[in-house]
């Protein structure tokens, strides 16, 4: 983050505090793929009639966006002198409630929101706009895109519709609705001020950026809302503004419906994101660097300058060292930003048409996409703030572990959460519940909600077993 620039990503924290008790979370139930509208057709065809409202246009979406509070449980230790003088203090606990906003978009309860809105939440609540209260849990969540899913127990919802976000243009009218500093529902209005917007919100994560930049009002409180167009579309999910004054100043940033989209139903189907990877690092093509190729006139792309693994999918292909991809299914790629956000939109094992220049001959080659390291599915969250990964042979290496301990190994535990003195950062975990833990997916299986869990670890040569709450 620059340090000019003030960055609003966090939606936790930006409400009240408050100490009460917290409610227990819902059971975790079976995900179906949710029913969705969407309408591809651009916003206008260039002839604009003069309008003097768009009231019934919002009227229609404005009962799909929602309020989503958080509530996170922060405890906070007693310093070891104070206890020494008073005697045995208990640790003090602390609620913090958090402020968004979200969208539903189908009727049986999907709710698009930002990741930061959610993230480390002990529990969520969904605010409709018929005044309805309800728990909501957590579908999934994806930090490099601050993209999540949530869901409420509840039918015959309103639903917005989604609109392509690729045919957006520079200009176009659009409106900003959401929960802005908890005054309640509003919706303000600007236009289309740039695509394609990469500004470094997302670079500690090692995020994708791809941003619609607007003018229309975003405040704290607006995260996750919804970015409406003319037609009363969803074209982005509100997430961030660059501000020097801790309040709007025009700069504000939606994450294109579009990609939302492909993650949304990735964390439906599966509850993670798997991107997919071509297995090239590139330069950026620039005028030089075209010359010594002996390329002619205006060409953009990206030039391959190793081919990593040397097995790979580019490959593979027979893409080579020296090759320049202009295009990725017909879609220019202009830099090597736009080749990894389109590859990453796209899941392990897709086929793409890479087209390229070789000594100025244009040519195609088919690939079929591989899984991005960075992205296993079996890395992630098992419980809120409890970070795990699989055992690698690095770590193996590195943590001096024979080869018959398997399971998965604790990489970070977030501090004043309520697993911060249960579970050791190194620790691996073998079992929950008697139930051998291979991966994510069967460590969650293996969780009974609400209820006391036992996990069987290993942790510093000794095998030992814990007992922990689950959301």
């Amino acid at each position: 983050m620059k340090n000019k620039l003030v960055a609003l990503l966090t939606a936790l924290g930006l409400g009240l505090l408050s100490v009460g008790v917290l409610a227990a979370a819902p059971e975790k139930a079976a995900n179906k793929k949710p029913i969705l509208n969407v309408d591809t057709s651009p916003v206008s065809d260039g002839k604009s009639p003069l309008v003097t409202s768009y009231a019934d246009v919002l009227q229609a979406v404005r009962p799909a966006v929602v309020s989503v509070y958080s509530t996170k449980i922060v405890r906070q230790q007693v310093p070891p002198l104070l206890r020494q003088m008073l005697g045995n203090i208990p640790d003090q606990e602390r609620r913090m409630n958090g402020l968004g906003s979200g969208v539903i978009v189908s009727s049986d309860g999907y709710i698009l929101t930002n990741n930061h809105v959610v993230d480390e939440a002990d529990e969520l609540k969904v605010l409709l706009n018929d005044d309805r209260e309800l728990i909501a849990k957590v579908i999934g969540t994806d930090p490099k895109t601050d993209v999540a899913v949530i869901k409420i127990d509840a039918e015959n919802l309103p639903a917005v519709t989604l609109a392509d976000s690729d045919k957006l243009r520079v200009g176009d009218v659009v409106f900003a609705i959401g929960n802005p500093l908890g005054v309640g529902q509003t919706v303000t209005m600007g236009i289309v001020s740039a695509t394609g917007r990469r500004v470094g919100i997302l670079d500690e994560v090692g995020g994708y950026e791809d941003f619609i930049q607007t003018d229309a009002a975003i405040n704290r409180g607006n995260s996750g809302g919804a970015l409406i167009d003319a037609k009363g579309r969803v074209v982005g999910i509100n997430s961030a503004i660059i501000t020097t004054t801790q309040g709007s100043i025009g700069l504000g940033f939606a994450i294109p419906m579009n990609l939302v989209r492909s993650i949304m139903n990735s964390l439906i189907e599966t509850g993670s994101v798997s991107r997919g990877y071509l297995g090239v690092s590139t330069e950026q093509l620039n005028s030089e660097l075209a010359e010594a190729l002996g390329l002619k006139g205006d060409t953009k792309g990206v030039v391959i300058t190793q081919l990593n693994p040397a097995n790979g999918p580019a490959a593979k292909a027979g893409l080579k060292r020296e090759d320049i991809i202009v295009a990725i299914n017909d879609k220019p790629v202009g830099s090597r930003d736009d080749l990894r956000l389109t590859i990453a939109q796209m899941a392990p094992g897709t086929k793409i048409k890479v087209s390229y220049l070789r000594g100025g001959k244009p040519l195609a080659a088919e690939a079929t996409l591989g899984r991005a390291e960075d992205d296993d599915a079996s890395v992630g969250d098992l419980l809120p703030g409890v970070t795990v990964a699989p055992l690698t042979d690095d770590i193996r290496r590195e943590m001096r572990l024979d080869d018959d301990i398997e399971g998965l190994v604790i990489t970070n535990v977030a501090e004043g959460t309520r697993y911060a003195e249960v579970f050791p950062v190194g620790a691996v975990i073998e079992q929950i519940n008697r139930q051998p833990v291979t991966d994510l997916a069967s460590a969650k299986k293996a969780l009974k909600p609400k209820a006391k869990n036992m996990a069987y670890i290993y942790y510093r040569g000794l095998y030992r077993y814990l007992f922990f709450p689950a959301p």
